[in-house]
């Protein structure tokens, strides 16, 4: 039983990347691309997680933890970039 919901969770996690691309290339604004990508690491890692749950190992969650943790910093430095015009003060 849980494999169906790992599949269907596959499928509706590669729907929403596919979206999130489709922003990425439509976005007016760079806001708007900012904001698809930051979502696009969000759906990855849950692809990442949803590939360590299917094959029963803890290799992908530690994987998903790093990938998370880059996202984040690189979102932050980008959106000070955006702000201030240089990451570093």
């Amino acid at each position: 039983m849980i494999e169906y919901a790992l599949i269907f969770g596959f499928f509706a996690v590669s729907v929403a990347l596919l979206m999130n691309l489709w922003r990425l290339i439509q976005g007016p604004t760079v806001v708007d691309r900012l904001l698809a990508v930051d979502t696009m690491v969000i759906n990855v890692i849950a692809l990442i997680i949803l590939q360590g749950m299917y094959q029963r190992t803890t290799l992908y969650f530690e994987a998903a933890l790093l990938l998370a943790m880059f996202g984040f910093v690189s979102t932050v430095a980008y959106c000070r970039f955006l702000l201030r015009g240089d990451v570093i003060e």
